[in-house]
């Protein structure tokens, strides 16, 4: 049999595979992740450049959240509040965080221009939601983090318009020393139309969870969901969009915790077949009728 060649990665390629491996970290593992792939690529530079690249994908799509510097408070790192590719704007107490994004820090905050903030009549809209999903989120999850941000028609100044709101909602439980990682995160996209006096919700749904303790078992669930309701005032509508969601939320953590549940009745049973390819049941009870050994010595020729 010939030789296989190996031939030599160039660096783009290493760079590639760098990044592939970064950005499938498991939740709250890339440090983890980036230690060994900064060992196996022995090249600084090109660690830099695959680690500039992708941390800051990793934070933003796992939504984490940092504390502040004289712990003023949290914010989390989303596109929502993305200023720039360092500055991520935290709308409840109106202060911009500066983020290290390989080191996962705060480094920095600054009070928010007014330019970079919604109009007070966006504003009042914002605040009223923002108290509700901080409710909301205090009673469902012990460590969740929450924002409400204003994704479109950030200067409109009153009735009259269209205007859009985002909620973010982030929980992590890191359990290393127990072998085990996970989050949710829920995105929830509000359209306020005034002209049809009308809510429109959309909802993105995600579950991550990560055992290895002897071995390696992800889970990735996803969900998408809609609903609606009417314009109304700025309380009102934010009861109505909590009430929402949360009804939407722990409709399908029920659902999940259905599913896995039965697993060992359904899924497992359905992974491998339910008699050998012989159609014959394996007589575990009283295996002595086979004589593997015998026959494969007197196969072989080895027989004493």
């Amino acid at each position: 049999m010939a030789d296989i060649e190996e031939t030599e990665l160039s660096n783009k390629q290493k760079k590639e595979i760098a990044k592939w491996f970064l950005l499938n970290s498991p939740v709250g593992e890339i440090q983890y992740v980036a230690k060994d792939v900064k060992a196996i690529l022995n090249d600084d530079e090109l660690y830099k450049e695959a680690a500039s690249e992708t941390f800051p994908v990793y934070n933003k799509s796992h939504m984490i959240c940092l504390g502040m510097p004289g712990r003023v408070g949290d914010v989390l790192v989303t596109t929502f509040g993305e200023l720039n590719e360092n500055e991520f704007l935290e709308p409840r107490i109106a202060q911009v965080a500066k983020v290290d994004h390989i080191k996962q820090v705060c480094t920095g905050a600054r009070p928010a221009l007014d330019e970079e903030l919604p109009s007070p009549y966006i504003e009042e809209f914002r605040c009223a939601l923002d108290v509700e999903i901080l409710k909301y989120v205090g009673e469902a999850y012990p460590k969740g983090v929450c924002s409400v941000y204003c994704t479109n028609g950030k200067d409109v100044e009153g009735p009259g318009s269209d205007f859009e709101l985002a909620v973010v909602i982030s929980a992590t439980r890191l359990s290393p020393q127990n072998f085990c990682n996970g989050s949710w995160r829920s995105v929830w996209n509000i359209e306020f139309r005034d002209d049809e006096q009308l809510l429109e919700l959309k909802g993105k749904l995600q579950v991550d969870a990560h055992y290895f303790e002897e071995g390696n078992v992800q889970l990735d669930a996803k969900h998408e969901c809609k609903d609606s309701s009417v314009f109304q005032s700025p309380d009102d509508c934010a009861i109505t969009i909590a009430g929402i969601i949360r009804h939407h939320e722990t409709e399908y953590l029920a659902s999940l915790q259905d599913s896995y549940s039965n697993l060992p009745d359904t899924t497992f049973k359905d992974l491998r077949r339910k008699l050998p390819v012989t159609r014959t049941l394996f007589p575990w009870h009283n295996t002595l009728q086979f004589s593997l050994t015998r026959d494969i010595t007197k196969e072989l020729g080895i027989e004493k």
